[in-house]
């Protein structure tokens, strides 16, 4: 079966690759290496999203996926990597965002529990305190949008920040959006991790940036090409593929669609990487639930048939991760990320 020797520890790592682009002024313990993007993307050009058929499915919240979610975020520590990338990088961005102006008005995209997103807006006051800051949140999950709303009563700072709430899919708040005839714009919109549950890469990334400032920014973190993730999803594609993510792409794809929509950009490295001994544990039920998260599965032991289940352990031993010795012989951790994450960020 795969299960690891006793002696060693095996991580896996998801870089996001940290993407920006600005808007143009005149109008898992495995260890893999790869890295996620930030991206602000400018405001030049029209943005459209799309995402998957029915509400539920395109959020990526069918069945136990909140439980694998969160499990994965306990043990990954990704929103900490990510947010030590934000403040190294947000500051000066901020700086450029938030030139000549009265006010700031952010948009969170897939925002979740809010973690990152009040790690940003804390950071904005920080570099602008002179600047009111106003924020809307679109999160389908009304559970994680309930947490956001916990996290920020427990957040002093943000108290005079007005929030708007919109508790739907990203195709909805284009609906809506698109319905009213004075469209509201923003200096900054962040996309974290969240891209993978559209459709059309390309229209969700032109409507948004439509929906920017002069000076705006688009903020996006996706996972890095040619890491552990990048391996394992585009090595299993047609099998992976079916259910809330219809198609994946890298940090690299999401480059070349915003070559091809003729913004400028900026790419941070942010390395990562997670235990994923566990997964390798055929009794353990935190591993199966981190194998259901990083393969968007119901019940990954029970989902795919033994060929697939074998030949993915495999893939992750062999291609998407590190092992490193233990101390003693007692069954170390693995450490599993599959995929780096990397900061992109658009001129």
């Amino acid at each position: 079966m795969d299960l690891l020797k006793k002696s060693g520890c095996r991580s896996i790592s998801r870089t996001p690759s940290f993407i920006s682009t600005g808007a143009v002024s005149s109008t898992r313990s495995r260890k893999s290496s790869s890295n996620s993007p930030f991206a602000f993307p400018s405001a030049k050009h029209s943005l459209m999203s799309r995402m998957s058929s029915t509400e539920t499915s395109e959020a990526g919240y069918a069945g136990s996926y909140l439980q694998r979610f969160q499990n994965y975020l306990k043990v990954s520590g990704e929103q900490a990597a990510v947010c030590s990338c934000v403040t190294k990088v947000l500051p000066e961005e901020s700086k450029r965002i938030g030139s000549g102006k009265s006010q700031l008005e952010v948009l969170g995209l897939g925002s979740g529990g809010g973690e990152i997103d009040v790690h940003i807006l804390k950071t904005l006051q920080s570099v602008l305190p002179s600047l009111p800051i106003s924020a809307e949140v679109v999160e389908p999950s009304a559970d994680l949008t309930k947490n956001f709303q916990d996290l920020l009563a427990k957040t002093p700072s943000l108290t005079d920040v007005p929030f708007e709430w919109h508790t739907m899919t990203t195709v909805a708040y284009e609906k809506k959006v698109t319905a009213k005839k004075d469209i509201k714009k923003f200096d900054l919109i962040h996309m974290i991790q969240m891209l993978y549950y559209v459709d059309d890469y390309a229209a969700t990334l032109k409507f948004f940036h439509s929906l920017l400032k002069t000076n705006g920014r688009i903020l996006i973190v996706h996972e890095a090409a040619n890491g552990g993730w990048d391996i394992l999803w585009k090595t299993y594609r047609k099998t992976l593929c079916t259910n809330s993510i219809s198609d994946y792409l890298s940090a690299g794809d999401v480059k070349v669609h915003l070559d091809n929509l003729g913004l400028k950009y900026e790419e941070f490295v942010v390395p990562h990487a997670y235990d994923i001994t566990d997964c390798f544990d055929l009794n353990s039920q935190p591993g199966e639930l981190m194998l259901d998260f990083m393969t968007e599965q119901e019940h990954f032991h029970r989902s795919l048939t033994p060929e697939i289940r074998k030949g993915i352990l495999d893939l992750l031993r062999s291609k998407c991760s590190t092992e490193k010795e233990g101390k003693d012989e007692k069954a170390v951790p693995v450490q599993c990320y599959p995929g780096n994450h990397a900061r992109i960020q658009l001129k």
